[in-house]
């Protein structure tokens, strides 16, 4: 048997509309590990936030955290870090952004805001993950693996222009959600990170299954050798990923179905 690379999102592609995973997608990943095959979470959530769902799925999986910022093991342990550099995170937190739009940094073990915004803990309702308001002014820029804006997408399209014509040589910037402009160091992304997990499990890119939904995942999806896109979908992937096949949607359990379909799984 081959063993392969599972990799796949969460927000709108593994995970149901509740936030949550459904049983068939618990009972098709533990079947896909006993096969002996590699599973890996890849999202731009914070590492914390991702554990609860691996506890719940139950497996042995890699997690990629902060669209790539970070890489730990099935044990927990660090693979790799490339945080931003102390200077850009603090140009960053410095920068001129619109009323209404918050600023959010994913650093360390924490997920600090500047101000409350309670609408956005309903995402994070099943891992009980939460930020803390805190002086982002105050901070001395280490350890930041992502800085986040979130607000409306007019307004988060005039900020990524100004950020892009004074930092963008220096960063990765991209969406998980038309309201969620993420932004990771130079070279930071889904796609680099599965490549880099690849190299350490001696598999080539074609050995890889991707699932994406977002602009997030245009990079991992481009470098798998199967990619699979929501219907669900951010209208602008598929032209990202001219290899990409639509599969059904994330509340209709299609990553689930689409892999017991790949490997023949029983019903």
């Amino acid at each position: 048997m081959t063993r392969r690379l599972i990799v796949t999102d969460l927000d709108r592609t593994l995970l149901n509309a509740a936030h949550d995973v459904d049983a068939l997608t618990v009972e098709t990943f533990r079947a896909l590990e006993a096969e002996g095959h590699h599973l890996a979470i890849a999202s731009g959530r914070h590492y914390r936030d991702i554990l609860p769902i691996r506890d719940k799925l139950g497996v042995a999986a890699h997690i990629i955290s902060s669209n790539g910022a970070y890489v730990h093991g099935p044990d927990d342990a660090l693979v790799s870090a490339d945080p931003l550099a102390s200077w850009l995170a603090l140009d960053l937190i410095a920068f001129d952004r619109p009323p209404g739009v918050r600023l959010n940094l994913y650093r360390d073990d924490e997920w600090l805001i500047d101000a409350p915004a309670p609408s956005l803990l309903a995402l994070h309702e099943h891992t009980g993950f939460s930020y803390r308001v805190a002086d982002l002014d105050a901070l001395d820029g280490h350890g930041i693996g992502k800085v986040l804006y979130i607000g409306e997408p007019e307004l988060l399209a005039a900020l990524e222009g100004q950020i892009r014509s004074r930092l963008g040589d220096n960063l990765h910037l991209t969406y998980s959600l038309a309201n969620s402009l993420e932004i990771m160091g130079r070279g930071v992304n889904k796609g680099a990170a599965v490549q880099r997990l690849l190299d350490s499990l001696g598999l080539a890119p074609s050995a890889c299954i991707a699932f994406g939904d977002n602009l997030n995942d245009t990079e991992m999806l481009n470098l798998a050798g199967h990619a699979y896109i929501m219907d669900n979908a951010h209208p602008e992937l598929e032209g990202r990923v001219p290899r990409g096949i639509r599969i059904g949607r994330h509340d209709e359990m299609a990553v689930a179905q689409r892999l017991r379909d790949h490997f023949g799984l029983s019903p």
